[in-house]
C-alpha cells in the first residue's frame, strides 16, 4: 500500500512538473508586459504553489528546480537560468514560511509574497551580475507586478487547491 501512494505521488508530481513546464513555455512565447520587461504572469508557480500546499516545502522545492533547471536547457538559456533560481529560490522561501502561517496568510496572501520576491531575487541577481545599482531601481515596477500577478497565482490556488486535494487524497487511498 505504502508503495502504491509513493507512485502515486510521483505521478501527481511528475504532472505537476508537466503543467508548470508547458506554462513557463507559453509565458515565454507571450510579452505579457511589454512596457515592464522581465515581467510575467507566472502561472507555473500555481503549481509550485499548488505542491506546497498538498505535498509540502520539500517537494515543492525539488519541482520548482527541475522546472527552472528543464525549462531553462529547452528554451530560455543558462542567464533565464540564473535569473529564474534566484526568484525562484527566494519565492519558494518566503512561501514556504508564510504558509505555515495560515491563520494570517491565505494562499493569495502566499502568492503575493512569492511573487514580490521573486523579483527581488531576480534584482539581486541582476546586480550580482552586472555590478550596476541601477538595477535597483527597476525594483518598484517588479514589486508592483509581483504584488497582482502574486494575487492571480494565489486566487487559482484558491480555487484550485480543494478539487485537487480532494483528487490526490482520493487516487491515494
Amino acid at each position: 500500500m505504502k508503495k502504491k501512494k509513493t507512485l502515486l505521488k510521483i505521478a501527481y508530481l511528475g504532472l505537476f512538473l508537466a503543467f508548470a513546464m508547458i506554462l513557463s513555455y507559453v509565458e515565454t512565447l507571450l510579452p505579457v508586459f511589454p512596457y515592464a520587461p522581465g515581467v510575467k504572469l507566472g502561472l507555473a508557480n500555481c503549481f509550485i504553489l499548488l505542491i506546497l500546499y498538498i505535498y509540502g516545502v520539500r517537494e515543492a522545492a525539488i519541482i520548482n528546480l527541475s522546472r527552472i533547471i528543464l525549462c531553462a536547457l529547452l528554451f530560455t538559456g543558462f542567464y533565464a537560468m540564473l535569473y529564474s533560481l534566484a526568484g525562484g529560490v527566494f519565492s519558494l522561501a518566503i512561501m514556504a514560511v508564510s504558509y505555515r502561517r495560515k491563520k494570517i496568510f491565505s494562499p493569495i496572501g502566499v502568492g503575493m509574497l512569492g511573487g514580490v520576491f521573486h523579483h527581488i531575487g531576480q534584482v539581486l541577481a541582476a546586480f550580482f551580475t552586472t555590478h550596476n545599482p541601477v538595477v535597483f531601481g527597476y525594483l518598484t515596477v517588479l514589486i508592483v507586478a509581483g504584488l497582482f500577478t502574486g494575487a492571480l497565482v494565489g486566487f487559482l490556488v484558491k480555487l484550485l487547491y480543494p478539487k485537487i486535494k480532494k483528487l490526490t487524497d482520493r487516487a491515494e487511498s
